[in-house]
């Protein structure tokens, strides 16, 4: 009996295939989800003062103020049941040392942390711009139904983030912070960075597949589709910059700056310390120099990373 658990232990599927290991990840990604979620309902009965109808009732109703904080309490157990835990799950059937496989053992220095800053914030004039040509796309009249219900999505959950956003006190803005900003960035960096973008470069044998194909389930799962295009660019960015430093803390500190960004932005905007157009700056007639300099600046950025990346031996080999 102890020494089934020892194998167990040392990664039961660590010579299995990536297809394997990719159909096991997912039902455990279903799992997890499924399993946290009944848990929150449970909780959240006793926790918000709720009866079960009520409860379910309220997850359909965004626009009533007294369950902002309902939503908000579901969405961090939604993150939790689906892309905190089952990295760890996944990475203890996977292999031996966890913090290894997920690649958050290794320390960053404070120079690469700044690079990774100001690469990051170097880059939102041009995701914007790309945003702002993403949401003009339209689909053929044939798929108009299609088209509305994408719309209409769409709306929904711009309605759903732009109600989270809204701070008007610092315990406001820091709960945001945490909800939008923390528990995302290393919950999805884990798994689609340490979990799908590695087993899909392991079954293709190629690198920059298994890069792009985890960014296309990364900003399909959002289920926004006319910010589709941007959100896969920035988890290219961020599958890149795994590779090139070799530790998941750095792409968990893009993804942090990217979704704090926002945060910040939305919340000196309710305090109207900030013109609401600062949201959309690169995409507004007029910012081409904001899209130059920000073209310009993230080339630089990524090639002085990548050679930095490079001459410290750092990034990923194999």
């Amino acid at each position: 009996m102890f020494g089934i658990f020892v194998a167990m232990r040392d990664g039961l599927l660590q010579n299995t295939g990536p297809f394997t290991k990719l159909v096991f990840a997912a039902f455990i990604v279903i799992s997890s989800f499924l399993i946290t979620l009944v848990a929150g309902l449970a909780l959240a009965m006793p926790l918000f003062g709720m009866g079960f109808m009520e409860l379910i009732d309220s997850l359909s109703n965004i626009a009533h103020p007294r369950y902002v904080d309902l939503l908000k309490y579901f969405q961090v157990v939604q993150s939790t049941g689906l892309f905190i835990i089952p990295p760890f799950i996944l990475a203890w059937f996977f292999s031996s040392n966890v913090s290894r496989y997920l690649r958050i053992d290794k320390r960053i220095s404070s120079r690469t942390a700044v690079l990774t800053v100001v690469l990051t914030l170097s880059a939102i004039p041009l995701i914007n711009l790309i945003a702002h040509f993403n949401a003009q796309l339209s689909l053929p009249e044939s798929l108009s139904s299609i088209e509305e219900w994408m719309k209409s999505t769409e709306e929904a959950a711009n309605n759903l983030i732009k109600r989270f956003l809204r701070a008007d006190t610092a315990i406001d803005l820091f709960i945001n912070l945490v909800m939008i900003a923390m528990i995302p960035a290393i919950g999805e960096e884990l798994l689609f960075r340490g979990i799908i973008q590695r087993l899909f470069s392991e079954w293709t044998g190629n690198r920059h597949a298994g890069i792009w194909i985890a960014a296309l389930i990364f900003s399909a799962m959002h289920i926004q589709f006319y910010g589709f295009i941007p959100r896969t660019m920035l988890g290219v960015l961020f599958g890149y910059l795994l590779v090139w430093s070799g530790t998941m803390w750095v792409p968990v500190i893009a993804h942090f700056v990217n979704n704090a960004a926002a945060v910040f932005v939305y919340y000196f905007i309710y305090q109207n310390r900030l013109s609401e157009d600062i949201e959309t700056i690169g995409a507004d007639r007029g910012d081409w120099i904001f899209v130059a300099a920000s073209l310009v600046l993230l080339a630089y950025f990524i090639t002085a990373f990548y050679r930095r990346e490079r001459k410290t031996g750092q990034g990923i080999s194999g």
